[in-house]
């Protein structure tokens, strides 16, 4: 029997068994728009820790002045300075920059003689929480240093202040939480039905004794590995796919960037969940079990650890370490490219990469400790 036919064989094996087992395809398919629906219009998170890139026309001492209050403030990072206008946008589309500050020609010149002025912040608004709060900072900081400039020149201006701020949001102008949320509940919602249901599966097998047979069939550790994800890997992309349109339907989000590129993310992401869950069934001899490791390897890290809910770069150094372990961390890199910004796999190319590194070492390492059961 070749190798196709083999993983054939236990697929349509592993299908009856799902079709059989209606609380499985429960989970994978309707439990995950639940806590779409559960999460997305529950929680609100606020996070506040800004790469901040400066496009300075001026270059003069009040325009370093201005920056060194951004920077002084304990709320911005200098990321980048910008020398050419069509950098800010490749800034921002790379998340090299969250924020943006443009300084116009004369800002010096006009806020010295008491003039009025303006400074224009760009917001990467992806993140609608952090982008509510940067705003909220450059307000803060761009008022105080408009009162000193009209201390200086002894003025009490009627009309307003000296230094106008204009901010700019980007790729989420009304600053909705639920377009930072979703991809993120996206991410979490795959990343624990995938771990959970394969991780289940194999354990299943073991208990009621069906893994002895499966030892004794002609059938090697990945054959049987491979047949084992196929079928959980196109019933999970159709639970993937249907939060991605239930988020469309209840929450508005967009779609600007490439189906294609979607699925393939998605793909990506799903065989690594499903490698996860199988290399979990090899440490786990009971369901019990085997569901508490799922979680703990699936649930707090794509939480806590993926950039979903705390900013990567506020983390430890030792805890930044750790999350590139997390595939969840590069999947929601590349939705939010995809959704909210549009921009082409050129962007992401590197987080689609570690995607696909991650699904092959984990399917292989999975296979390995079958093999080794096996033995």
């Amino acid at each position: 029997m070749s190798p196709a036919r083999k993983v054939r064989a236990v697929m349509r094996k592993e299908l009856r068994q799902i079709g059989r087992d209606r609380r499985t395809l429960l989970i994978l398919l309707f439990v995950p728009v639940f806590f779409l629906l559960i999460y997305g219009y529950a929680l609100n998170f606020d996070i506040r820790h800004v790469a901040l890139a400066v496009d300075d026309n001026d270059r003069s001492t009040q325009s370093r002045e201005l920056i060194s209050a951004f920077i002084n403030s304990g709320y911005f990072d200098l990321a980048a300075s910008i020398t050419d206008a069509h950098d800010i946008g490749r800034l921002l589309d790379r998340n090299q920059a969250r924020a943006v500050l443009v300084i116009p020609a004369r800002f010096g010149a006009d806020a010295a003689a008491g003039q009025h002025t303006s400074v224009q912040v760009i917001v990467n608004g992806d993140n609608s929480n952090t982008a509510t709060t940067v705003v909220g900072y450059t307000l803060g900081i761009v008022a105080t240093v408009s009162t000193m400039y009209e201390v200086q020149a002894r003025i009490a201006s009627p009309s307003g202040p000296l230094v106008i701020l204009e901010p700019r949001v980007w790729y989420n102008p009304e600053l909705r939480s639920t377009l930072f949320l979703v991809p993120g509940l996206i991410a979490y919602i795959a990343m624990l039905t995938g771990v959970v249901s394969t991780s289940l599966s194999v354990v299943r097998e073991k208990e009621v004794g069906t893994m002895e047979q499966v030892r004794m069939a002609p059938i090697s550790p990945s054959e049987y590995v491979v047949g084992k994800t196929i079928p959980y890997f196109v019933i999970s992309l159709i639970g993937a796919t249907m939060i991605v349109l239930a988020a469309m339907v209840l929450f508005d989000l967009p779609m600007r960037g490439s189906w294609l590129l979607l699925l393939l993310s998605v793909s990506l992401f799903l065989f690594g969940a499903l490698g996860l869950g199988l290399f979990v069934s090899t440490l786990a001899q009971t369901q019990q079990v085997a569901f508490q490791i799922a979680l703990l390897m699936s649930y707090l890290p794509t939480l806590m650890l993926s950039g979903f809910i705390f900013p990567i770069a506020t983390m430890p150094v030792a805890l930044q370490a750790i999350t590139y372990l997390v595939p969840a961390r590069y999947f929601l890199v590349a939705l939010r490219a995809i959704v909210l910004k549009g921009v082409g796999a050129s962007v992401f190319w590197p987080q689609l990469v570690a995607l696909a590194i991650f699904a092959v070492g984990i399917l292989a390492l999975a296979s390995l400790r079958l093999r080794r059961e096996w033995a």
